[in-house]
């Protein structure tokens, strides 16, 4: 099995880099709708019912998929041998970034249940704030992995 993931590394690569960026697209993207749904929209309205449409959809078509994808892809190359140096520090600094990144995804999908509900408490500026979290882990993430400072 191991043969097969090492003649397969730079596909299994190539598709945890595809699975990354459509996850980190919908993530990006998701909380920004969350501030003009907020902001700009009456409830229970058509537009309110089309955004809920759209936040559902972008979570279950392509966030969690994509997410789905990340965590398989990924798990594959740390079962190549060679690829990860578990002594050092960088590969668990990712891991715990990607679990966050992961959380936040949860996150997501909490806060369009309260849409549905109609029971969001927050105002805009909070969805704002929180849409800087996923570009943080992303930072710890790509330089985990490509600078390697640990």
């Amino acid at each position: 099995m191991q043969d097969l993931l090492s003649a397969a590394y730079p596909w299994i690569k190539s598709l945890h880099v595809i699975a990354v960026i459509s996850w980190m697209a919908g993530i990006f993207y998701l909380p920004r709708l969350f501030v003009h749904h907020i902001e700009k929209v009456a409830p229970n309205s058509e537009t309110d019912q089309l955004f809920q449409m759209m936040e559902r959809k972008l979570l279950r078509v392509i966030m969690t998929p994509a997410m789905i994808a990340t965590w398989l892809f990924g798990l594959m190359l740390v079962a190549i041998p060679g690829v990860i140096d578990w002594s050092a520090i960088w590969p668990w600094t990712k891991a715990l970034a990607v679990v966050g990144m992961t959380w936040f995804h949860m996150w997501c999908a909490a806060q369009l249940k309260t849409f549905v509900a109609g029971k969001v408490n927050h105002p805009g500026s909070y969805f704002r704030k929180m849409n800087e979290v996923p570009t943080l882990l992303m930072f710890v993430i790509v330089f985990s992995v490509i600078a390697r400072p640990f």
